[in-house]
């Protein structure tokens, strides 16, 4: 694209869908999602999952951790010295730390974690960015640690910015060991003659159908880090509908279902320990995409990181909401074409 050609945009179908009813420290109340998307079943099936937890408790939300990384790549002249610049750097991680937040008034270093290959040093570095999602955010601060690193190590030549230990839009185990954005668990209880009357199957067919498809069909095929059903649908959709990096789809759908009976209840819950959105940055002056944003109530006064927190919050309902639904259809021969034949002819 040059200057002079003009900004076209793509056309994809978009309605918000709901309210579900959210519980937690981001988010409290009932809240509708905003999906974008071509698979147009995709919106009466996150529906039906909303429409089951307005006739419970709700889905009870929980962040467990919030961090954005990026690795930076460097070489030393032999493995002995890598391992001597990375025992000195342990000790003085708060000059690290410094380094890497000088110039910036949203991050705030968390950690870093490292491997040696051969005479090759990668360091993955960890921090919180506040509001936005952080990509460009963490990789500023690594080039502000590899200029300190630099001075303080003329020994180290440049490799790269990124040395694919962050790990960015590719389905690692490293994320969901270490941590790379937004880390959160979505929950429900639903007593069983609700999951007969809006699901029309029983608790025990679900937590049977997510152990033998959901974890041993995962395990058989050989995931990472991953056994859920389609938590990519639903993440791509609210991704687009609100102005994130869809491209994060990748790792932020390698989550897993834990679904068992209690007594005639269901428990249900999605983890997400990589969902990656922010509510400022690229794409978020769209007018649909800042609509969005406000329907959400994500464009509020709070302290910083607490909009892109509750915003990771409602994307995690939104999964938990159509992975319900699905494995509730998958439980009966035959419902899931009869849908996707029904709504995408009509």
């Amino acid at each position: 694209m040059t200057d002079a050609t003009p900004l076209e945009f793509a056309q994809i179908p978009m309605h918000t869908v709901g309210p579900a009813r959210l519980r937690g420290p981001e988010v409290e109340g009932e809240i509708s999602f905003p999906l974008a998307t071509y698979e147009s079943p995709l919106w009466p099936s996150v529906a039906r999952g909303a429409r089951v937890s307005m006739h419970c408790d709700g889905i009870y939300l929980t962040i467990v951790d919030d961090r954005m990384t990026r690795s930076i790549l460097l070489e030393a002249p032999d493995a002995a010295r890598a391992a001597a610049i990375l025992q000195t750097l342990r000790a003085h991680t708060p000059d690290l730390a410094a380094a890497a937040e000088a110039e910036s008034r949203h991050t705030r270093f968390l950690d870093f974690h490292s491997q040696i290959v051969g005479n090759l040093l990668y360091l993955r570095l960890e921090m919180q960015t506040g509001d936005a999602s952080g990509h460009n955010m963490v990789t500023a601060a690594a080039d502000r640690v590899i200029a300190w690193l630099k001075g303080r190590f003329p020994e180290l030549r440049y490799v790269s910015i990124s040395g694919n230990y962050c790990t960015d839009k590719k389905a690692t185990a490293v994320n969901g060991i270490l941590g790379r954005g937004k880390y959160v668990v979505a929950e429900m209880t639903l007593p069983g003659r609700l999951c007969r009357r809006f699901l029309k199957t029983s608790p025990e067919r679900i937590a049977e159908l997510n152990t033998k498809k959901n974890l041993i069909g995962t395990l058989l095929a050989g995931g990472i880090r991953s056994a859920n059903a389609h938590f990519a649908n639903m993440l791509l959709a609210f991704y687009i509908a609100t102005g994130q990096d869809a491209a994060n789809i990748v790792e932020g759908s390698q989550g897993i279902v834990h679904a068992e009976t209690r007594g005639e209840d269901l428990y249900f819950s999605t983890t997400l320990p990589n969902i990656i959105v922010g509510t400022v940055g690229a794409g978020k002056n769209l007018e649909f995409v800042r609509n969005n944003l406000e329907e959400l109530g994500c464009c509020a006064s709070r302290p910083s990181g607490g909009n892109a927190r509750r915003l990771a919050a409602i994307a995690a309902a939104c999964v938990l909401c159509g992975e319900l639904s699905l494995l509730a259809a998958q439980t009966n021969p035959g419902e899931l074409m009869q849908a996707h034949t029904r709504l995408e002819r009509t």
